[in-house]
C-alpha cells in the first residue's frame, strides 16, 4: 500500500503539484539552499502559501543568507516579520541562526538530531528541511499532511492528541519513499493544501480517493476530528496615540514577556482615565480624540481596542534618554518591528491626516 500511495501521488504531482515556489529554486549543485527552505517552513506555519510568497520574498531579500539573518539586529528581523504573526518564531529562527553561526560553521546541520535541538525546529521542520535540500529519507507531519492521513486512514480524534499523533507518525514514516523524497515532500504538503482541504475536499481530483476511509465511509467532514471547543475571552485595552506637530508618534518597547514581547508598540491604559494619566507622563497634551474601535483576535483571545488620539502633544523630558521609548515618524515604521493591528491603526491615521492636507489645499 505505502509503494502505491507514493507512487500514486509523485504521478499527481507531476501533473498538478508546484515546482516555482520562490524557495524550491536550485542551487549550482542541484540541491535546494537549505536557509531558505527552513525559511519557508517556519513561515508556513498558519499562513498559507499565497500570502507567504511576498513576505519570504521581502525577508531572503534583505536577509538573503543565514549568516546574515544571524547578524541582523533583532528589529530587523521583527520588522521583515511584521504582518505574519507568531512572533516567537521569528526570534526562534533568529537565535537558531545565531547557533548556527556559533556551532555549526553557519550552515543548518545536516545531522537530524543537531537540526531538532535548534530553537523553532521541531520533528516535522527537521524532516521538511533534510528532505526537502538534501533528498535525506526523512516524514514530515504538518497541519496538511495530517489531514491527509487522518482521511486516507480514517483516524479519528482530533491530531493535537498524543495517541492520534503518534499513529499518524507511524502512517507518515510507512508512506515515505526511499528516493525522490524532496518531490514525495512537497506533494503530499500540495494535496492537502489544494485538494484534502479542510472544507468542502476536491474528492474527485484526488490521486488517493479510491483508498481513502473518509471518501468511502462519507467522513471527510468528520475527519480530521476538531480540537474540543473552548471559549476564547476578550480582554480589553486603550492604545494611547500620541502625536506631536511633526507627526511623530510615541512608541514603547515592549517587555520580554506577554503578547508581542520585544516589538515596538503604542502605549495602552485600562481604561480612558487612566489613558490620559499614562499620557502625561510622556507628553504635554491638551486635549483627545477617540476613533473608531476593532477587535484583533489571538488564538486564545480577543483584544477590544479602543485607540485614544493625543493629537500636537508636546515630549516631556526623558523619554529621549529611555532606550524602550521613542519618538518615531511614519518614514521609520518600515525598520521597526510593529504588531500588524498597530501598524495598521497608525498608517490609517496617516493617510487620513494626509487626505485632510490635501483637502485644506484644494479648497
Amino acid at each position: 500500500m505505502s509503494a502505491s500511495f507514493a507512487n500514486r501521488l509523485l504521478r499527481w504531482f507531476g501533473r498538478h503539484g508546484r515546482k516555482d515556489l520562490p524557495w524550491q529554486q536550485a542551487l549550482d549543485n542541484g540541491q535546494r539552499d537549505a536557509y531558505r527552505v527552513w525559511l519557508s517552513e517556519v513561515m508556513l506555519q498558519q499562513t498559507q502559501v499565497a500570502t507567504v510568497v511576498g513576505y519570504f520574498d521581502r525577508f531572503v531579500g534583505a536577509l538573503p543568507t543565514l549568516e546574515a539573518l544571524a547578524d541582523a539586529h533583532e528589529d530587523t528581523v521583527l520588522a521583515l516579520w511584521s504582518g505574519l504573526g507568531y512572533y516567537r518564531r521569528a526570534r526562534f529562527l533568529h537565535r537558531a541562526a545565531q547557533l548556527c553561526v556559533e556551532r555549526h560553521g553557519g550552515e543548518l546541520p545536516r545531522d537530524f538530531d543537531a537540526l531538532n535541538a535548534l530553537p523553532g525546529i521541531g520533528r516535522s521542520t527537521a524532516g521538511a528541511i533534510l528532505a526537502q535540500a538534501h533528498g535525506l529519507r526523512f516524514p514530515i507531519l504538518d497541519g496538511n499532511v495530517k489531514r491527509v492521513l487522518a482521511r486516507y486512514h480514517g483516524i479519528h480524534g482530533h491530531p493535537g492528541e498524543s495517541a492520534v499523533e503518534k499513529q499518524l507518525w507511524q502512517h507518515a514514516e510507512a508512506h515515505t519513499p526511499g528516493t525522490r523524497v524532496a518531490d514525495y515532500t512537497q506533494a503530499i504538503m500540495d494535496l492537502g493544501a489544494t485538494v484534502c482541504i479542510r472544507a468542502r475536499p476536491r474528492c474527485d481530483a484526488c490521486p488517493l480517493a479510491t483508498d481513502c476511509i473518509a471518501h468511502r465511509d462519507d467522513l471527510t467532514a468528520a475527519l480530521p476530528g476538531r480540537k474540543p471547543a473552548r471559549s476564547i475571552p476578550t480582554r480589553a485595552t486603550v492604545m494611547l496615540i500620541l502625536r506631536d506637530a511633526s507627526h511623530r508618534v510615541l512608541l514603547e518597547r515592549r517587555g520580554p514577556q506577554g503578547v508581542w514581547s520585544g516589538l515596538w508598540s503604542l502605549p495602552e491604559a485600562s481604561d480612558p482615565n487612566e489613558a490620559w494619566r499614562v499620557a502625561r507622563q510622556h507628553a504635554h497634551i491638551d486635549d483627545a480624540q477617540a476613533l473608531a474601535p476593532f477587535t484583533h483576535v489571538f488564538s486564545h483571545y480577543r483584544l477590544a481596542i479602543e485607540p485614544l488620539l493625543f493629537d500636537r502633544a508636546t515630549a516631556a523630558r526623558g523619554v529621549a534618554d529611555n532606550p524602550h521609548w521613542r519618538w518615531c515618524g511614519v518614514d521609520e515604521l518600515d525598520a521597526l518591528g510593529l504588531p500588524a493591528p498597530v501598524r495598521s491603526l497608525l498608517l490609517q491615521i496617516s493617510d487620513a491626516g494626509r487626505t485632510h492636507a490635501a483637502s485644506l489645499r484644494t479648497n
